[in-house]
């Protein structure tokens, strides 16, 4: 994957002909008569792992996302980035929930270069849980600049589209982390506090981390 035909670093996942062909199924429930002109390659019978036959389905698959990525409906859709990212992210969160922060931080980082080089395509929203996931494990592995630095970057897109729970808890995270980084924290604590008084009842009260672990349950 590249975000740009002049862009040198590529980001590559592995996804087995039967993962396209859950993706395709999706997909034509949503948008069949858009895709009606995209067909899937065919699965060999005979023959499927010889080096030419890999060569060619490799080429025909490369081909058939071309063609999806060129369906404007398909390519502004969540099933689309989820396709790139979806095991990954169920992998990550099984690390981080075993408490295995290394592990899950590593998969993280991937999902979000992923991620990034489909924004121009996807609501901002898309990184957000990816964020808080990394903010979580940065805390967890007491390296609090980087937990507060990623927790602040997922802060404005969570504003904009009124993400409440996760609004709560990266505040109450970010003034956790800032008065032990000895960071100005009173405006957001400010926030914090308006946000709760104004939508009592409605916000949850979850952490964070509690957000973060109940994802790919």
């Amino acid at each position: 994957m590249r975000s740009g035909s002049f862009e040198s670093r590529r980001i590559s996942v592995e996804r087995r002909y039967s993962d396209f062909l859950h993706f395709h199924q999706k997909l034509l429930e949503e948008f069949e008569e858009e895709l009606e002109d995209v067909v899937l390659p065919r699965k060999h019978l005979t023959g499927n792992f010889s080096p030419e036959i890999m060569s060619e389905r490799r080429l025909s698959l490369q081909d058939y996302l071309t063609k999806l990525y060129a369906v404007r409906c398909v390519r502004y859709s969540p099933l689309f980035p989820a396709f790139f990212t979806e095991q990954e992210q169920k992998r990550a969160h099984t690390f981080l929930r075993a408490g295995q922060f290394q592990q899950a931080l590593l998969q993280l980082q991937t999902i979000l270069e992923i991620q990034e080089k489909l924004l121009p395509w996807q609501k901002p929203t898309l990184i957000v849980p990816t964020l808080a996931a990394m903010a979580v494990c940065f805390r967890d592995l007491e390296e609090p600049e980087q937990a507060f630095a990623v927790a602040h970057r997922a802060l404005p897109p969570v504003r904009r589209y009124q993400m409440k729970p996760y609004r709560a808890a990266l505040l109450e995270l970010l003034v956790d982390l800032g008065y032990q980084l000895g960071k100005p924290v009173a405006q957001l604590q400010e926030e914090m506090m308006l946000l709760r008084d104004a939508e009592r009842g409605e916000v949850s009260s979850r952490s964070l981390k509690e957000i973060v672990v109940h994802q790919f349950t």
